[in-house]
């Protein structure tokens, strides 16, 4: 648009169009919606029954928005009214295999949707908010507090508990059982009547050789019983050992 004043023209810019108004959803609309998309989806199957009076219930709204909505459905022969009031019916061939083809394609977009999410850069590992690294703040504190003693006591404990154990066995006098056979041998053809084992035993003060000859000594008249060169008795039951030669 021009307009002239004088001998100037002054440019105006065009009119701006005003966008349509847009049409308000009502609550007739919104239950259109609603019952259509679980009709198409089969949420609500073929062959079911409705009833007004408990579609209002259950939106909460009076009967008059749902009479307009079901009016419409029937319109687009999603309902037929019959004897048995409204019902869903059942769709034809052709119709279940649309049915199916949308929700494949549904299905389809929403994995090819998942794929691009996932496949877009991420923040902090693909691209970063900030293109300098803001570097590294270093705090220092004290979490406890020892003397010198402890800090070696405790260096201590942890190498006992890592070095390898080594255990030293001591020697001790014993008699090996070669000894005790060649000792009973030579004793037990001495003797002439019954003999108590603690007699082949040799004199000594210490307990523990002690102990070793009277094991020895008795594992050697086993053998010597076993090959048949002495006779071993004993009368009861934890009672005294008595040999003598067969």
């Amino acid at each position: 648009m021009r307009q002239a004043s004088g001998s100037e023209a002054i440019d105006f810019p065009p009119a701006v169009e005003r966008p349509a108004k847009l049409r308000r959803v009502t609550t007739a609309d919104a239950i259109f919606n609603q019952l259509y998309a679980d009709i198409v989806s089969l949420r609500m199957p073929p062959g079911m029954a409705l009833q007004e009076k408990k579609i209002a219930e259950e939106f909460g709204v009076s009967r008059t928005p749902v009479r307009e909505a079901v009016h419409r459905l029937e319109m687009e022969q999603v309902l037929v009214r019959g004897d048995r009031g409204l019902t869903i019916p059942d769709p034809s061939p052709e119709e279940i295999a649309l049915r199916l083809q949308m929700r494949l394609q549904r299905l389809d977009a929403m994995r090819e949707a998942g794929a691009r999410l996932l496949g877009r850069d991420r923040i902090g590992r693909d691209v970063f908010v900030r293109g300098a690294p803001e570097g590294l703040r270093l705090v220092r504190k004290a979490d406890w507090q020892v003397r010198d003693f402890d800090l070696f006591a405790a260096y201590g404990a942890v190498r006992a508990r890592s070095a390898p154990a080594m255990h030293v066995v001591l020697p001790r006098a014993v008699m090996t059982l070669e000894e005790a056979l060649d000792r009973v041998s030579r004793m037990i053809g001495a003797a002439l009547d019954w003999t108590m084992l603690e007699s082949f035993l040799p004199s000594t003060q210490d307990p523990q050789f002690r102990r070793s000859s009277l094991a020895s000594s008795f594992l050697a008249a086993l053998e010597l019983a076993r090959r048949g060169k002495l006779d071993i008795a004993q009368d009861e039951a934890f009672g005294a050992i008595r040999l003598r030669a067969a």
